[in-house]
C-alpha cells in the first residue's frame, strides 16, 4: 500500500488549473496553425491567424488563452493500492481548485445554485470523475470547460434502427445548429453506447484525448474521419463566418449498450479545448 498525502493532490490540481488555462495542448495548437495555412476562405484564414496570435500572446504574457476559464472537470484514475492520508480526497481537489483559480487570477464562473444563482467565488466545486484502476499511482486530468461550447452539446437516445449515416448526420446537425456560438473551429467529443449518463461521460472523456490520436479501433477511427468531413462540409467555418475549417477533430469513445438502444452524445469543445494531466 502506497500512502499519498492529500496535500499533494491539492498542489497538483492547483498547478494543473493554471497550466491548462494558459496554454493549449501542443497537438491542438499545431492543428490550429496548420488549419490557418490550409484555409482557403480569406476571412476564415484571417480569423485562424488571429487565434494563433492569441495563443502566442497568452503563452508569452502568462495569461489565460480564453477569458472563459471554464467550469473545471477533474478526471482521477486512482490506483487501488493507494491510501490517501491527511484528509478527504474530494476536499483536497476543491482546495486545489480554490488555489488555482484565486491565486492564478482565473475567472471564477461557478454559480452556487443553478436557479437562484450566486457565484461561489473560487470556481468550486469541481466536477469530479473518479475511477479505480490497478496499481499505486494517481493520474489526474484537469479539463476546464467553457460554456459557450458546453451549451451547444446534445444527446439523442436513438434506436438500433439508426444507421451509421444517421449518427454522422446527428453530429453534423449539432455543429450546424451551433453555428458560431461555440467559437469554432471546434473539437468534438462523441460518446456512442452505454446508457443515458454513460454516453455523455464518454463524450466528455473523448475531449481529453489528443486531437492527433485516432480511435484504436479501425472501425471507429474511420467513423471519426467521416464525421469530421461531414462537419467541415457544413461550411460554418472559423467563428461561424464561413470556411473550410469548422472542426479540428472528432474523437469517439464507445461502450456496450442495451439491445433496444443506441445512445449518442456530442460534447462540443471550442478551439480552446483545454486539458492538462500528471501522474503522482
Amino acid at each position: 500500500m502506497r500512502e499519498i498525502p492529500v496535500s499533494d493532490i491539492t498542489e497538483a490540481v492547483a498547478r494543473l488549473c493554471v497550466e491548462a488555462n494558459r496554454s493549449l495542448p501542443a497537438d491542438l495548437e499545431a492543428s490550429i496553425v496548420s488549419a490557418s495555412q490550409r484555409e482557403e476562405n480569406a476571412l476564415g484564414r484571417s480569423i485562424l491567424c488571429d487565434l494563433c496570435e492569441n495563443m502566442r500572446a497568452a503563452r508569452e504574457l502568462g495569461l489565460p488563452v480564453c477569458q472563459d476559464t471554464g467550469m473545471a472537470v477533474v478526471f482521477a484514475e486512482i490506483g487501488q493500492e493507494v491510501h490517501f492520508t491527511g484528509g478527504s480526497f474530494e476536499e483536497a481537489v476543491n482546495k486545489g481548485m480554490h488555489r488555482g483559480y484565486t491565486e492564478g487570477l482565473l475567472r471564477c464562473s461557478v454559480a452556487a445554485d443553478p436557479i437562484r444563482r450566486g457565484n461561489t467565488g473560487d470556481n468550486t466545486p469541481a466536477v469530479i470523475h473518479t475511477r479505480l484502476v490497478p496499481g499505486d499511482r494517481v493520474s489526474l486530468t484537469v479539463a476546464p470547460k467553457g460554456f459557450g461550447s458546453e451549451n451547444m452539446s446534445r444527446l439523442q437516445m436513438m434506436t438500433p434502427a439508426a444507421t451509421e449515416d444517421d449518427l454522422i448526420a446527428f453530429v453534423a446537425e449539432t455543429v450546424r445548429l451551433a453555428g458560431g456560438n461555440p467559437c469554432p473551429p471546434v473539437v468534438l467529443g462523441v460518446g456512442i453506447g452505454g446508457d443515458f449518463e454513460q454516453c455523455a461521460l464518454l463524450a466528455k472523456t473523448a475531449l481529453c484525448r489528443p486531437v492527433s490520436e485516432r480511435n484504436k479501433d479501425p472501425f471507429y477511427a474511420e467513423l471519426e474521419e467521416k464525421m469530421l468531413r461531414a462537419v467541415n462540409e457544413t461550411g460554418v467555418g472559423p467563428q461561424g463566418f464561413g470556411g473550410d475549417t469548422t472542426a479540428l477533430a472528432v474523437n469517439i469513445e464507445w461502450a456496450p449498450t442495451h439491445i433496444a438502444g443506441l445512445p449518442i452524445a456530442v460534447n462540443v469543445g471550442c478551439h480552446v479545448t483545454r486539458h492538462r494531466s500528471l501522474v503522482l
